[in-house]
């Protein structure tokens, strides 16, 4: 059996946190980061706000992240393994071994149609302004973010995509990111239990 988790939602809102917890106690899981289909920094353009554009669909090489997708679909044991993740049933699962889990892990997966299509549950991490504000302040990227960026861009365009992702009807669970990890992470983890006993 083939599942397939999004974990998406606000910047900074411990999306990649729950989802490093998840791949280590899930059977046979991989992961597919969205911050891994970036484009390069020179294809990023100036918006009308002043900013380079990195919060929008257009920064991103979304077909080749659904490629990617589709590329474990077809065959996750060869998958995990051109990924280094070892691919064992587990003692304590039966017939672990027939199941393959796949996490996608982004601020962006509830924006694109042909990614949409694939996920089998949606989970969608949201956080205060103050505390994703305080939060994305005290984390170093690759790119340093410019005075300003969070209020005149950050913020806005994550609200503008929560707004069309509503819009749209996209079946999500919504997560309090404000909750602990243990709990966090012990809701989703039990959901995700109790769906793949129900789907077996």
């Amino acid at each position: 059996m083939k599942y397939i988790i999004g974990i998406g939602g606000v910047t900074n809102g411990g999306k990649t946190t729950l989802t490093n917890r998840l791949i280590k106690a899930l059977p046979n899981c991989c992961v597919v980061h969205q911050d891994d289909f970036f484009k390069p920094q020179d294809q990023i353009e100036v918006g009308e706000d002043g900013f380079k554009q990195w919060d929008v669909p257009e920064s991103l090489d979304m077909e080749a992240m659904v490629s990617t997708v589709h590329a474990w679909v077809e065959n996750p044991v060869k998958f995990a393994r051109s990924h280094g993740v070892n691919v064992s049933p587990s003692m304590k699962e039966p017939n672990s071994d027939d199941i393959h889990i796949l996490i996608i892990e982004g601020f962006l997966l509830y924006n694109y149609r042909p990614l949409i299509d694939l996920f089998d549950k949606r989970y969608y991490l949201a956080v205060p302004y103050d505390e994703c504000k305080r939060r994305r302040s005290t984390r170093k990227y690759t790119v340093p973010d410019p005075p300003g960026l969070f209020d005149g861009h950050v913020w806005p365009m994550y609200l503008k995509h929560r707004k069309e992702m509503e819009a749209s009807g996209v079946d999500v669970v919504y997560l309090d990111g404000l909750m602990s990890r243990e709990a966090l992470y012990m809701q989703v983890f039990e959901e995700i239990q109790n769906n793949l006993l129900n789907a077996s």
